[in-house]
């Protein structure tokens, strides 16, 4: 059974000023939590950032370039703008992580060179990052390493980090066929490539979902495009589903629902949605600045920081467009509440506050970024064992459809049948 997790609800919006498109966004879910502690959490940033500034200990952030994982980059940079540069030090690794995998490696280690370093978190924990956890426990053992989002198989990188963090896709892979069959849909198209499903994580889902669709009588269907890491370049696995999504759409027809693995498919992906017809649940990685902003053709450079506002002018954009009632998101950031909130909860670890594998502790963590928002996810199963990971967390947020007005699916209060916990 699923561990209900409410984050702890922030009155106070963030005062981090980013750049273009950087923030997320969000529409707030009632307050459960008691007017006691929602004025303790409303304390003011300054009062945050002069704690830390007598900090002695140092935080490191690893994600992509803004230009394949901008979220990612953008919750990072807004923690380190939370406590200073002088306590949070940033690095990246290279867009062609899987050919460059040792310069992978070699990012993530050399934090561990300053020696104020007490905490790194990885966010895409992209190949390559198992291995420099390991290399950093050698040397350092009083690091405190923690993955985001893996793409190595949970066991493997959980025998290394301290605590890995992953969205819940043996729940979501149930919720997103339920949602897609009460929006009305009868087929739901998955959209990836060999690569992607060599992944634990995510040929485990494929395989749930196939298993959902039966149960809600939909049929489901798969498609391979291009890796944007290959030699097409993402130029080139653009220009792939621009041209094939309205061959999908007259094949499938326009009561499907589509799902892609990878950020680059993902606004070409949403612009032919658009345009043909067809339903998007919501990302990979879901955020109201994956592919919509490109795909809608609106800039948000005014509204950047300011989840609300992101969320509305998106939301505004879809309807405009004819596509209300189609297209979902959660409605704050998945990669950039994963970067800054692993990074807050490790700041908690290392000042006595929290304890490292207390899943309610992260959830509390992560609601610092999406205030309001509200979060459900439990500890990861190995399906071949059925032991659970105590260093292994799945996580997911509500499903929101964009419409006129909007509205919350409610995902996070349905209880996943457990048999989806075991199939593979």
């Amino acid at each position: 059974m699923k561990k209900k997790l409410m984050s702890i609800f922030l009155g106070a919006v963030m005062a981090v000023t980013l750049a273009a498109c950087g923030g997320s966004t969000g529409a707030t879910i009632e307050n459960t939590e008691s007017k006691e502690e929602t004025a303790e959490a409303e304390a003011p940033a300054e009062t945050a950032e002069a704690e830390a500034a007598g900090e002695d200990f140092h935080i490191g952030i690893v994600t992509g370039s803004v230009s394949q994982s901008e979220d990612d980059r953008r919750g990072a940079e807004a923690f380190q703008a939370k406590y200073g540069e002088e306590n949070v030090i940033l690095a990246i690794y290279p867009d062609n992580f899987t050919e460059e995998q040792e310069t992978t490696i070699q990012t993530i280690v050399n934090l561990s060179d300053d020696p104020a370093m007490k905490a790194i978190i990885v966010n895409q924990a992209v190949p390559g990052t198992t291995e420099a956890f390991r290399r950093i426990k050698e040397k350092r053992p009083d690091i405190i390493c923690i993955a985001g989002e893996s793409h190595e198989d949970l066991p493997e990188i959980g025998s290394a980090a301290d605590l890995v963090v992953n969205n819940d896709f043996v729940a979501r892979g149930y919720l997103m066929i339920r949602t897609a069959h009460e929006l009305g849909c009868d087929t739901f198209v998955h959209i990836s490539f060999p690569r992607h499903m060599s992944y634990e994580t995510m040929s485990r889902r494929v395989a749930i979902m196939k298993e959902a669709c039966k149960e809600f009588g939909m049929k489901f269907e798969m498609e391979t495009a291009p890796d944007p890491t290959t030699d097409v370049g993402v130029p080139g696995a653009q220009a792939y589903i621009l041209e094939h999504v309205p061959e999908w759409i007259e094949k499938y027809g326009t009561n499907s629902a589509y799902f892609c693995t990878n950020d680059a498919h993902t606004e070409p992906l949403l612009k032919m949605l658009l345009e043909h017809g067809g339903y998007f649940i919501e990302a990979d990685l879901p955020s109201p600045l994956m592919g919509y902003p490109g795909a809608l053709g609106i800039d948000l450079t005014a509204e950047a920081g300011d989840f609300e506002k992101i969320l509305a002018k998106v939301e505004a954009a879809v309807v405009e467009k004819g596509g209300a009632g189609r297209f979902g998101t959660w409605a704050y950031s998945y990669g950039y509440t994963v970067s800054a909130g692993l990074a807050e909860h490790a700041r908690n670890v290392i000042l006595g506050t929290s304890e490292l594998n207390d899943i309610d502790a992260i959830s509390a963590a992560y609601g610092v970024f999406s205030p309001g928002a509200e979060w459900n996810g439990s500890n990861y199963t190995n399906v071949d064992t059925g032991v659970k990971s105590d260093n292994v967390f799945l996580i997911y947020q509500d499903t929101y459809i964009m419409g006129d007005p909007g509205h919350y699916m409610e995902s996070t209060k349905v209880e996943v049948p457990e048999k989806y916990f075991t199939v593979k």
